[in-house]
Formats: structure tokens, C-alpha cells, sequence
């Protein structure tokens, strides 16, 4: 079963059943199934004003995961119930880390190993991310990215430490039946682009 963030800032995040700290007092950084990538969850300040918190901080992101991941571009994206983006990547030398975030709405977020030489190859990770529980997800270099909207509509921001390259740019079928990916959108309300539909399988890439 693929670990899930849970709904609100104020609750401990559930991952394959083990209940984290409450992460109102404390940010944390939680390795999933595939432990390169990593849930986070940041320290939230909240008063009868609203809220406050550091969506992210250079210094205390390295020195928790002991990365230096040098983010030079910010994509934003808004998209409506029932859009399917992905599962996209670079190659070398314009390959991406990913850091991802939602302000708006609810998705259902994938990270999947394409590492030919990884013992988790093939295998992916999906948690839920939301305006509401402020959850990011780390998705390092040799792994393709997608998601499924899963509210009325909702803006996703990412971080990438590399810049976007055409030339550079690849993807895999969402629907590829090895990898079986469930995004949570029932068939006849799935939106999705062309240049998506036609993205090969992982086994011929």
C-alpha cells in the first residue's frame, strides 16, 4: 500500500500506518517506501490571525537531509478536477531534483524509480498533498513525476535545480499496466493531454 499524507496541518501525518510526530511543533522530514524520497512536513505558526511558515529554507533543508540541491527555477501550474499530468522527466545532463507543494486544492502526487540500476526500479511512491496539510515532497534525479487533481481545481508549485530543457525532455505512459498506478480519477472524468496519452511504456524508454 503506497504511503499517504494525511489531510490537515494540525494532525500527525499516518505513513504505512505509523503515526509521526505532530509536525505543528516540529518540522519533519520523513523517508518513504522508495527512502530517497522524502515526505515534509514544515513547522506551522498558527494564531486566530491565520498562519505562517517557511515553505522552504535553504539552510535547514540541507543541513535535515544532508542534500545541497541548488534550485534555480519555480513552476506553477493550475489545473481542474480530474487532470492527470505526467509521468515526466529529464534526461541527463538537464536530469531534475523536485521539490513540490500545493496552495490551492488536493492531488495525488507520484514519484516513480526509473534508476536502471536501483534495487527499487519500476516501483513508486504516491502520497496526497493539499493547501491544507502544507505536506511537500522531495523527488530527487532518476525518477519521473506526475499528478491527479482530486479536488474542484488546485495550483501546484515546484521547485527543479535544473532549467527546463525541450531537448531533454521525456516521459511514460500514466497508464503503463507494470507500474498499475491508481490516480484516483474514475475513468470517464479523466483529463488529460494528448502528448501525455501517447507517452511510451517504461520498458521501452
Amino acid at each position: 500500500m503506497q504511503p499517504t499524507a494525511s489531510q490537515s496541518a494540525a494532525n500527525p501525518i499516518k505513513n504505512d500506518g505509523q503515526t509521526l510526530p505532530n509536525t505543528i511543533v516540529k518540522m519533519t522530514i520523513t523517508p518513504l517506501s522508495i527512502p530517497e524520497v522524502l515526505l515534509i512536513q514544515p513547522k506551522v505558526f498558527e494564531d486566530k490571525r491565520g498562519y505562517f511558515y517557511e515553505s522552504f529554507n535553504a539552510e535547514k533543508f540541507n543541513d535535515l537531509t544532508g542534500l545541497n540541491p541548488n534550485f534555480v527555477q519555480d513552476n506553477q501550474s493550475k489545473s481542474s478536477y480530474g487532470v492527470i499530468r505526467g509521468l515526466h522527466y529529464q534526461i541527463h545532463p538537464k536530469a531534475q531534483a523536485k521539490l513540490v507543494r500545493v496552495v490551492e486544492g488536493e492531488i495525488y502526487d507520484v514519484a516513480v524509480d526509473i534508476r536502471e540500476n536501483s534495487p527499487t526500479f519500476g516501483q513508486f511512491v504516491g502520497v496526497t498533498l493539499s493547501a491544507e496539510n502544507k505536506s511537500q515532497l522531495y523527488i530527487p534525479v532518476g525518477f519521473a513525476h506526475g499528478f491527479s487533481v482530486l479536488s474542484e481545481s488546485a495550483t501546484v508549485i515546484y521547485k527543479v535545480d535544473d532549467y527546463y530543457s525541450k531537448e531533454n525532455e521525456r516521459g511514460i505512459n500514466l497508464f503503463d499496466t507494470n507500474l498499475n498506478i491508481d490516480w484516483q480519477i474514475p475513468e470517464h472524468k479523466r483529463i488529460i493531454s494528448e502528448k501525455d496519452m501517447i507517452l511510451p511504456i517504461l520498458s521501452n524508454i
